[in-house]
């Protein structure tokens, strides 16, 4: 005779949170296995490499890292990267809040034109500006320096952001804003003590997508900057391979370096993203 369904039910469910367990941990697996086997492989020489590329470090050689850092300009990269995508977040995350909160609370003529503009030029890829980039960049003598880079970088990611940030800064309640003014606030002390802190978390996944696209970009910066003094980390990264492409152990330790400061923004603010993300899903 067959169970209740009663009886069946925490049975059916200790099975289903089974299988869900099982399928996000195979899952996690998956996602940190190329990370865990780059990790091992940034402190294995290359000899080490070459004899068996899955082994776990016998010797653990950081060393390879101050070599990296020091010997091989990576350090100068580092910085270059760091400066570049630091200032071009800044700037976009400020600028992008502020458009974004004029398009979703004010309504003036050309609102949704603006809107369309930006909306636009999200849908069409960032490549086919390359050339006219590079010819106003020469035009105004900024071509192979970190200000014109950075400068291409806020407008490549500008339109995205006020595009995220308009859609949730629009359902916030106008009952705040109307409380603020009769408070005497005006519009600047409203988007810096009402919209800015209410939308932190949008805020928040927009500097942290901003950041990784920034950080990992290769064709605007490999295009745009010749100097080897300017080089950002992953173009520098590239440069390593092609001059010393045997030396797979230096290779993955550069490419360890540039992983670092990603994985270091998205601990501090993956709660923020997370909430980012959720946020209107639930009323």
């Amino acid at each position: 005779m067959a169970k209740p369904l009663a009886e069946r039910a925490p049975l059916l469910r200790f099975f289903s949170r089974g299988a869900l367990a099982l399928v996000l941990g195979l899952y996690t697996f998956y996602t940190l296995g190329p990370f865990l086997w780059l990790a091992t492989m940034s402190v294995r020489t290359t000899a080490e490499i070459s004899a068996d590329h899955y082994a776990w470090p016998k010797v653990f050689h950081w060393e390879q890292f101050r070599i990296a850092w020091v010997d091989s300009d990576f350090a100068t990269y580092f910085w270059n990267s760091t400066i570049v995508v630091v200032s071009s977040v800044a700037i976009v995350t400020l600028f992008g809040a502020a458009a974004a909160h004029a398009l979703a609370r004010y309504r003036f003529r050309g609102n949704r034109l603006v809107y369309g503009i930006l909306f636009s030029s999200i849908i069409f890829p960032p490549q086919i500006t390359l050339i006219s980039l590079y010819q106003i960049l020469v035009d105004y003598n900024l071509y192979n320096s970190l200000i014109g880079l950075t400068l291409v970088y806020v407008s490549l990611q500008l339109p995205l952001t006020v595009y995220l940030l308009e859609g949730f800064f629009a359902r916030i309640p106008q009952d705040l804003f109307d409380a603020a003014k009769i408070d005497g606030y005006g519009d600047l002390e409203i988007f810096r003590r009402i919209v800015l802190p209410i939308g932190m978390p949008a805020i928040a996944t927009t500097l942290i997508l901003n950041f990784i696209q920034l950080w990992n970009e290769f064709l605007f910066a490999v295009v745009l900057i010749t100097d080897p003094d300017k080089r950002t980390l992953p173009v520098g990264i590239r440069a390593y391979m092609g001059d010393h492409f045997q030396d797979i152990g230096m290779i993955a330790t550069g490419v360890m370096i540039s992983v670092i400061p990603v994985i270091i923004v998205y601990v501090f603010f993956s709660e923020k993203l997370i909430r980012g993300m959720t946020a209107g899903a639930v009323k």
